[in-house]
């Protein structure tokens, strides 16, 4: 019993520095491949791919270079209580802004196209299109607007 004891002993620290060992090496190689020269060489991009990301990161530029401090305060400025904005799309690209609304009447509609045409950081502002929404009982006109960002 004692001897079977002993042996026991001897192979769990046999076992134990076996795989202290492993580990050591395999630290040491890993090591050693982040430091060698002979580096396995890094596959080339396309050149296609290259150009993709470029646009890619030239168009993120562009919206982020937006005016959008002085758009909003045009937009801001130009509001009324009769004219609710439903959605608003700048194209960074063509540096224009679609502008969705709707409103209660003709007459403010034109109003709010007026205002936004004097503001100083559009240029060209027109009405795209309009339509009176029949389901509605108010019956308001849903418009779309086009401005150039300066």
């Amino acid at each position: 019993m004692g001897v079977l004891a002993l042996s026991l002993a001897v192979a769990a620290h046999v076992f134990i520095t076996y795989r202290d060992s492993q580990s050591e090496l395999a630290r040491l190689e890993a090591a050693a491949n982040v430091a060698s020269p002979e580096r396995r060489p890094v596959r080339a991009v396309p050149k296609e791919r290259i150009d993709e990301e470029t646009k890619s990161a030239e168009a993120v530029v562009r919206e982020l270079t937006l005016p959008w401090a002085p758009l909003l305060r045009s937009l801001e400025e130009a509001a009324t209580r009769d004219v609710a904005i439903l959605q608003l799309q700048p194209d960074a690209h063509l540096r224009v802004v679609k502008l969705t609304a709707e409103a209660r009447s003709q007459e403010a509609m034109f109003a709010y196209l007026r205002r936004l045409a004097a503001a100083k950081n559009l240029g060209d502002t027109h009405l795209v299109s309009h339509q009176v929404q029949r389901d509605d009982p108010q019956r308001p006109i849903q418009f779309s607007v086009q401005a150039a960002l300066r």
